[in-house]
């Protein structure tokens, strides 16, 4: 099941708040009117019950009758966290995705069958509604520029690819987009990573980064410093 969608564009949002006006839909409907996946909620949902030890946690048989304590997280980072992880349950090699951040005690609000998915929320608990048949997100600043999120939508969550190299090795690219990708791409010191990265409308944020060489969940690092610039993108999608 997926979790209720958001508006993307401008001409959707207006769309949208019209179905809204005469009962035809939801603010964060998605096109198909379908939803994702619950973030936060006390119950996950199947696809989300793997992998939810504690980040940091060794990995080991656990014993049912004993349990490991579970660390608690802020709404938008527990969001995080499990979105996060349905994108890396796709595997490497994936295009951008982009997620509207949404209260989940809204979405049961809005649609009271949807608590058989997600559970009865804890306080602040977010859910992230994917957003599907994205335009071209290259190049991502000019992508990020023209997007835009109605009211209903608490926050805004994107999943991105990237190769990371040194420093002297990024000083030396050539100038051509082109050539420095195929530089990168048969660079021996390259890294892939995925980075995720969430803001919410109160200004609070988060970045996850995965590296494809060290590919488990216990391996992710958080803070909310490891993109910045992509953070404050995001957080510009938000305004009004």
């Amino acid at each position: 099941m997926t979790v209720v969608g958001a508006t993307r564009l401008g001409a959707i949002r207006d769309q949208r708040r019209a179905a809204v006006a005469d009962g035809r839909g939801h603010p964060w409907a998605s096109d198909d009117g379908q939803p994702f996946a619950s973030s936060g909620a006390r119950r996950a949902s199947p696809a989300h019950e793997q992998g939810r030890r504690p980040l940091g946690q060794d990995v080991g048989v656990s014993d049912p009758r004993n349990p490991p304590p579970r660390v608690a997280h802020p709404p938008l980072v527990e969001c995080a966290l499990q979105t996060e992880r349905h994108v890396a349950a796709a595997g490497w090699d994936q295009p951008v995705r982009l997620f509207a951040l949404v209260e989940t005690a809204s979405l049961i609000a809005a649609e009271p069958s949807l608590v058989d998915h997600l559970g009865e929320p804890a306080p602040g608990a977010l859910s992230a509604v994917e957003q599907d048949d994205l335009p071209p997100t290259d190049p991502l600043d000019e992508f990020l520029g023209w997007l835009s999120w109605p009211e209903a939508v608490d926050g805004v969550a994107i999943a991105l690819e990237r190769i990371v190299v040194p420093p002297h090795v990024e000083q030396d690219l050539p100038q051509d987009p082109d050539e420095a990708a195929r530089v990168l791409a048969a660079h021996p010191e390259r890294v892939d990573v995925r980075l995720f990265a969430a803001v919410a409308r109160d200004g609070t944020s988060t970045c996850l980064l995965r590296q494809r060489a060290h590919d488990s969940d216990d391996r992710v690092a958080v803070g909310r410093d490891i993109a910045p610039d992509l953070v404050a993108a995001l957080a510009a999608t938000l305004l009004d």
